[in-house]
């Protein structure tokens, strides 16, 4: 059954990957990185800021055990270091020593006094002084070369000891920085925030600008009716009232107009 279910998912995607390859061709995995990104950062941005502080602020905190560790880390490489140059400064002094050792049986074996006598009362030949000394040369050498060893490996353990310490110091301080960054972006935060809540208590206005808006419309209206009123009295065809002069004797006009010469002579017609 679990694999039927595996075989039918892989189908779906295999039918869903030939879809977008007929749709978007060449182009269908650019559209579906696109789309993964874009979702990506949609949700990113769908988390509250102050969830992206305590997340920050976590992870600030997750450095002091690293930071612990790092401190005693270097803290066994001053002891170590310390240890090492003690070490060192023995060896030397003993190498000063049996220095000092060789070159007096040494000169012992130039100025003819071969045969030595020991604190033990034992007695030494020049042939078993110079076999002597030939061990003591070896010995010496191969210390020296130790002591060389040493000084190198003290000088590399220094050096790291010196990169660890700054190391530590930078990663403290930009722990510090971080915190104060984190600090000042919520301060900034809540000022905002601030800012926001008394934007809360600003009076809406929107009511008595649509009020504006419809006194405004009114008044164009009746300003078009104003002037298709005047545009109507301008071209309208009408007839021009006569005056009545009372002052006229219209009937003694008329007489005077209708016995003119050309009216008589039409009458004679």
């Amino acid at each position: 059954m679990g694999c039927g279910m595996i075989k039918k998912g892989l189908a779906g995607v295999g039918l869903g990957a030939l879809a977008l390859g007929l749709l978007f061709g060449p182009s269908a995995v650019s559209y579906v990185k696109t789309a993964f990104y874009k979702v990506r950062s949609t949700a990113k941005d769908a988390v509250p800021i102050q969830f992206e502080i305590e997340r920050a602020r976590q992870e600030i905190a997750a450095l002091k055990p690293a930071i612990d560790d790092n401190i005693e880390a270097l803290a066994r490489a001053e002891v170590d270091v310390t240890h090492l140059e003690a070490e060192i400064a023995e060896t030397s002094a003993n190498l000063d020593r049996e220095a000092k050792k060789m070159l007096a049986l040494n000169e012992s074996l130039k100025s003819g006094r071969v045969r030595l006598t020991s604190s033990s009362g034992a007695s030494y030949t020049a042939e078993e002084i110079k076999a002597d000394l030939g061990r003591r040369l070896d010995q010496y050498r191969r210390s020296k070369q130790i002591l060389k060893d040493k000084e190198e490996t003290l000088k590399v353990r220094q050096q790291s000891v010196a990169a660890a310490r700054k190391a530590l110091g930078e990663m403290n301080a930009q722990k510090r920085a971080l915190e104060t960054q984190i600090e000042g972006i919520e301060a900034r935060l809540k000022q905002i925030e601030a800012t926001q809540t008394s934007n809360d208590f600003t009076f809406d206005d929107s009511a008595l600008s649509r009020v504006k808006q419809t006194v405004s419309e009114l008044d164009k209206k009746v300003e078009v009716l104003a002037r298709i009123a005047e545009q109507e009295g301008r071209y309208a065809e009408k007839e021009l009232p006569v005056p009545d002069d009372l002052s006229r004797d219209v009937s003694k006009e008329i007489d005077t107009e209708l016995s003119a010469p050309h009216h008589s002579a039409d009458k004679s017609l």
